[in-house]
């Protein structure tokens, strides 16, 4: 299938869910994350905020977990109008504001901005991936831009609430596969 029509599928799927299942699907995948991961080993791990009314998966569990148990450094992001992002790192000082599109991003403070070039692990957002590893979001690219610009070695871990499709038809030069994907049932590895 092509981006748009999976883009417009998976959308209304998101929307049919109630509350009580995105978060059972959250507790599943924060759990996966945790079991299959050397978390204690990344210096420095990027996630994004979810946006609850997209229901997405809730990263807040994850970021907790982090906080609690691991002496990690946590980095989310803030997008611009250009297509770009800055990135934070997450304090308790953190304050938050919500863009245009209702998503929570940190009021930004030049002390707290962390490099690209410092990040070892991003927990991507996506609406769906297909079997090779490639995924679908929203649309603007913001995360392929910012995957283009990490280390080689990054680690790229995309989490979704549904399992993957056959195929993205239309993949771009510029669209970087993950490395993994976390579903509420399993961990797809594309390595």
């Amino acid at each position: 299938m092509l981006k748009q029509d999976l883009r417009k599928e998976f959308s209304q799927k998101r929307k049919a869910l109630i509350e009580q299942e995105v978060e059972g699907f959250s507790r599943k995948i924060h759990d996966w994350f945790f079991r299959s991961f050397p978390v204690h080993s990344y210096a420095t791990i990027h996630t994004f905020l979810p946006i609850k009314h997209h229901k997405e998966i809730d990263t807040w569990l994850i970021i907790n977990t982090l906080k609690k148990d691991f002496a990690t450094n946590i980095v989310i992001p803030k997008s611009h109008a250009d297509g770009t992002m800055t990135h934070y790192f997450l304090t308790e000082e953190t304050i938050f504001e919500e863009n245009q599109w209702k998503i929570p991003e940190p009021f930004p403070s030049k002390h707290l901005e962390s490099s690209v070039s410092e990040i070892d692990l991003v927990l991507i957002p996506l609406l769906c991936f297909d079997k090779k590893g490639y995924r679908v979001g929203y649309g603007k690219g913001y995360y392929d831009r910012f995957l283009a610009d990490c280390r080689a070695d990054v680690l790229k871990i995309g989490l979704s609430i549904f399992e993957p499709v056959e195929q993205i038809k239309d993949v771009d030069t510029y669209d970087i596969c993950l490395d993994y994907c976390i579903t509420p049932n399993k961990i797809w590895s594309f390595l």
